[in-house]
């Protein structure tokens, strides 16, 4: 097998693109700020880690202004996106004020807000934090979950993608 490498592109961005060719879910983290306001942010860096206890696990970049909001919640949701969901996951990437304007949503334990029509939801508790080079590790506690027989939305190569029947 060839490694290829394109002329001008730096270990970063290389490293970056390789990444890109593991195919990943969609989730939207959301939780609530100390005053109640809610807040979420798209996230592609989740999985699942023990079945007893259940634990899952995710990662937040340093550098984010919502960082110390989600170290110091209680609980938060992980909002699995269905297919049809693009739109959410490009609205909870971007820099939007009111990420939740318009949107109705479910509350979940310790008041968070579960978004509507994912494949699956889990709320969990915020138990453990790891520093993980320019990230922030989260390892969980899931205290609920829910899901929907949906096909999820698929990030691969950069691109949204969706799986074929």
């Amino acid at each position: 097998m060839t490694q290829q490498s394109f002329p001008g592109e730096d270990f970063s961005r290389r490293f970056r693109n390789s990444l890109g060719m593991f195919a990943t879910g969609i989730t939207v983290v959301t939780t609530r700020t100390p005053a109640g306001e809610p807040i979420g942010l798209t996230v592609n860096s989740f999985n699942s880690v023990s079945l007893d206890p259940p634990l899952i696990v995710w990662s937040l970049a340093k550098d984010l202004p919502s960082r110390a909001l989600f170290e110091g919640c209680e609980y938060y949701a992980i909002n699995v996106l269905a297919e049809d969901q693009t739109e959410l996951s490009q609205r909870f990437a971007s820099r939007l004020d009111d990420k939740f304007a318009g949107l109705a949503c479910d509350e979940g334990v310790g008041g968070v807000p579960l978004l509507r029509g994912c494949c699956a939801r889990f709320q969990c508790r915020n138990t453990v934090r790891h520093e993980g080079g320019d990230h922030v590790v989260f390892i969980s506690e899931v205290v609920d979950f829910d899901r929907e027989a949906r096909a999820p939305l698929i990030y691969f190569g950069g691109a949204y993608r969706q799986l074929e029947a």
